[in-house]
């Protein structure tokens, strides 16, 4: 495995991302979905746990949310916090469910230099990686994230008619990469970040358990932003309640700050 293949790996709990995942303010409502929904593909035991405490045996229910493909998308504009919480969940989970969580970025060298098979490779022996790992934890109480970053780059539709057979070639490497996830020893899953949501190949998208929708700020979310940050300025309401109605659209400005 090239030593280019991944950009960082993180392993979790983690006190830098847990400063930085506490730092994204605002969007509450989608880290705190990103959990549960996270929570049932890296520790699959809680959910079992949860349907023998209340029913006395592993209902059907289970067996459908531990098949389903374990990506998840976060779509949305640059500066939405996509990027920041793909790095930092698993940080929140790893301390809720006692789960030790590794993170492997992958990098966009994973492109390759143009070399005709490069690319596939590339991507194949990603993933690769990420299976022998998950095999040599097996028994442990641990689970691992691939996170693609600008995933379009890597998964961008083979419908496009400019597109070259090596980014087609490289496409399909990483749909058969996700689907050879499964039925491994410890749980992994894939998230992919884009602001090119439309661009991402259909059959990758069928392969989404969950796509998450990042929106530039609304006004409330504004005010919570520029309480949390501009605090120690001694601002009044009124002021704080100014700022953020220049922060989204407004006088013709048909388009808000990210």
């Amino acid at each position: 495995m090239n030593s280019d293949t991944f950009e960082n790996t993180i392993t979790f709990p983690d006190p830098v991302a847990q400063e930085r995942y506490l730092a994204l303010v605002g969007i509450d409502h989608i880290k705190e979905r990103v959990a549960r929904e996270a929570s049932i593909i890296l520790n699959p035991s809680s959910i079992e746990e949860w349907s023998k405490k209340f029913y006395k045996e592993e209902i059907s229910l289970i067996k459908l949310f531990k098949n389903r493909p374990p990506l998840f998308i976060f779509s949305g504009d640059v500066g939405t916090g996509k990027t920041t919480l793909a790095e930092t969940f698993g940080d929140q989970i790893a301390r809720s469910e006692g789960v030790k969580i590794t993170l492997y970025k992958l990098s966009l060298n994973a492109r390759g230099s143009g070399i005709v098979g490069e690319m596939t490779k590339l991507i194949s022996d990603s993933f690769e990686y990420i299976r022998n790992e998950a095999r040599s934890q097996a028994n442990s109480k641990t689970a691992l994230v691939l996170f693609i970053d600008e995933a379009d780059a890597l998964a961008q539709s083979r419908e496009a008619v400019q597109m070259h057979h090596e980014d087609k070639a490289g496409v399909n490497a990483v749909i058969r990469g996700i689907d050879s996830l499964n039925d491994l020893p410890v749980p992994v899953m894939v998230i992919m970040c884009t602001n090119r949501h439309s661009a991402i190949d259909p059959a990758v998208h069928r392969r989404s358990a969950v796509t998450f929708e990042f929106g530039r700020p609304s006004k409330d979310q504004c005010q919570i932003l520029l309480k949390t940050y501009l605090d120690d300025l001694n601002l009044s309401e009124n002021q704080i309640n100014q700022l953020a109605s220049m922060c989204v659209p407004y006088d013709g400005l048909t388009y808000g700050y990210t």
